[in-house]
């Protein structure tokens, strides 16, 4: 999907600023899933949560194939919350990542969320594959184009729908630790529990400068790169990303989470500027798979630092609020980054992107490089 929706989209005649705007409506989707999740979760059984949150994006994507209406396009990409970043940056993680850390040691927990993030890429580098399937059925089976991009989201509905099965059979995790509210949070978690939110907004927006479509929709803008090609670039990446995950686990052993997270993230920021300034799609192409290497180093080690600094039962609390306001800094960067397109020029965006998130993370080491989760006391 978040290969595809953005060129679904231009097939059907929107602008690049329309094209935002969907990019934002399911963003903005996420967020106030985040948010009801954040309001409910303490109060109804995960299992009930995580499958009305996979029933979303079916009912968004059958909608999304049965029009091309841009208002109704909107309202689909938001009540599904359709993925245009290429992670799930919805409610689901929220409910997932707080129950991790109950299944494991302090010492094991980024290992637990390091291999948890390998499955997620694995998939996504899979579902990347997946998008390449529009143009095979144009070339080999003679199918038009827009009538190849519908059949390839009708299988997104499909796989929402078996993860919804799979959620329903999820089995109860036996703790002891009843859940707080926010505004239940301990005096000592309250400030580190700010600090991090906002930093997390600064950095989701300029994440939002770069999500999974606006990056496909600039490769095939600027280079006049196909469905097919763009889709195995990010497979690879994602493929790439999966790999790091490991790395990121064994480095914070050596290194520590914060300095893992600040280390890694910052080159990773710096190669966006060399691929706004690569003059040919292979060089471009490279500079994006350094970057891929490199850029979700910090996921593991940010989702377990976070679950470590709080207590046990705060953690479902700071993982809802720490998502929500990544959701919010998403959802309202892609329509500025169209306009910016439209505008001003293909690349800026990721000049924004890039300029934004190395102030993330010269903000972060300054603030958290002296607060250590038990295993780094």
């Amino acid at each position: 999907m978040a290969v595809l929706v953005g060129l679904y989209c231009a097939r059907l005649g929107f602008s690049a600023t329309q094209v935002g705007g969907v990019l934002s409506a399911a963003l903005w989707g996420a967020a106030v899933a985040a948010l009801i999740t954040l309001v409910v979760g303490p109060r109804l059984p995960e299992r009930v949560m995580l499958v009305t949150l996979t029933g979303l994006p079916l009912l968004g994507g059958v909608v999304l194939i049965a029009t091309d209406a841009f208002p109704v396009v909107l309202i689909a990409a938001f009540v599904g919350m359709l993925n245009v970043h290429g992670r799930d940056r919805g409610a689901i993680p929220i409910l997932e990542q707080a129950l991790f850390p109950a299944t494991t040691t302090d010492a094991d927990r980024t290992r637990v969320f390091a291999w948890y993030n390998v499955l997620l890429d694995t998939g996504y580098a899979l579902g990347g594959l997946m998008a390449a399937l529009p143009t095979l059925l144009e070339s080999q089976w003679g199918y038009a184009p827009l009538e190849a991009l519908r059949f390839a989201l009708s299988i997104f509905c499909a796989l929402y729908f078996g993860a919804a099965l799979l959620y329903a059979r999820l089995p109860s995790i036996a703790d002891d630790v009843k859940p707080v509210a926010l505004t239940q949070l301990s005096p000592a978690s309250r400030p580190i529990v700010v600090k991090i939110s906002l930093l997390f907004l600064l950095d989701a927006f300029g994440g939002g400068f770069i999500g999974t479509a606006l990056f496909a929709y600039f490769f095939a803008e600027k280079f006049g790169a196909s469905a097919a090609v763009i889709a195995i670039l990010f497979s690879a990446g994602r493929g790439l990303s999966a790999f790091s995950h490991l790395a990121a686990a064994w480095l914070a052993r050596r290194i520590g989470l914060v300095n893992t997270m600040v280390f890694t993230h910052i080159p990773s920021s710096l190669l966006l500027f060399t691929i706004v300034a690569a003059d040919s799609f292979a060089w471009a192409a490279f500079f994006f798979l350094l970057r891929e290497a490199l850029n979700e180093m910090d996921v593991p080690t940010r989702q377990s630092y976070v679950m470590a600094v709080v207590r046990p039962d705060e953690r479902l609390a700071v993982s809802g609020i720490t998502n929500l306001v990544r959701s919010f800094g998403w959802a309202c960067a892609p329509i500025l980054a169209g306009m910016m397109m439209q505008g001003f020029g293909l690349g800026v965006p990721l000049i924004a992107a890039g300029i934004t998130k190395i102030s993330y993370d010269l903000l972060l080491w300054r603030e958290f490089r002296r607060v250590r989760p038990p295993e780094e006391v």
